[in-house]
């Protein structure tokens, strides 16, 4: 059964990782946001503390599949696209939308990691360089976010620390 993992994910190594009866089963690089963790609506932070995985999205969809509001786009990512439209924030793939555990942290209010629209998702593979770099979401490698959303269901916790 999928749900006895959990997945815990680590700022300051840039590092998800699958783990099950305390072992680490797989571990995936990634990239958190660019203004480091917090809570606050707005801020451009990664949230911090229980979280839960409360939706997958985006299954069956092809290999860098381009989404906007949860939304496939038609779009499949090229480098030439990414040319194209320079400022957009590329969720690809795709989505594991994740939801705060924690009333006054990362759940309810300003600090609700779901209404901030937080996800786990895929990102132009050339964005992976092994630092923070996003606008608050864990970005991932587009092979890795397929292999982990597999993996796992929803319902899952998620922990997310410095």
């Amino acid at each position: 059964m999928k749900t006895d993992f959990l997945l815990d994910i680590s700022i300051s190594t840039q590092q998800l990782s699958i783990i099950k009866d305390s072992r680490i089963i797989k571990t995936y690089p990634v990239s958190t946001a660019k203004n480091g963790a917090g809570e606050q609506m707005g801020s451009e932070c990664t949230p911090t503390g229980w979280h839960q995985i409360r939706a997958k999205i985006g299954a069956n969809q092809p290999l860098y599949s381009v989404f906007k509001g949860r939304r496939g786009t038609g779009e499949i990512y090229s480098p030439e696209l990414g040319r194209q439209y320079p400022q957009r924030d590329w969720i690809l793939t795709r989505i594991l939308w994740l939801g705060g555990l924690e009333p006054g942290k990362n759940r309810y209010g300003k600090v609700d990691t779901t209404w901030r629209y937080i996800y786990i998702h895929g990102c132009p593979d050339e964005l992976m360089k092994g630092y923070p770099d996003s606008h608050g979401c864990v970005r991932m490698k587009n092979a890795d976010v397929l292999d982990l959303f597999d993996r796992v269901e929803a319902g899952i916790k998620v922990y997310i620390h410095e």
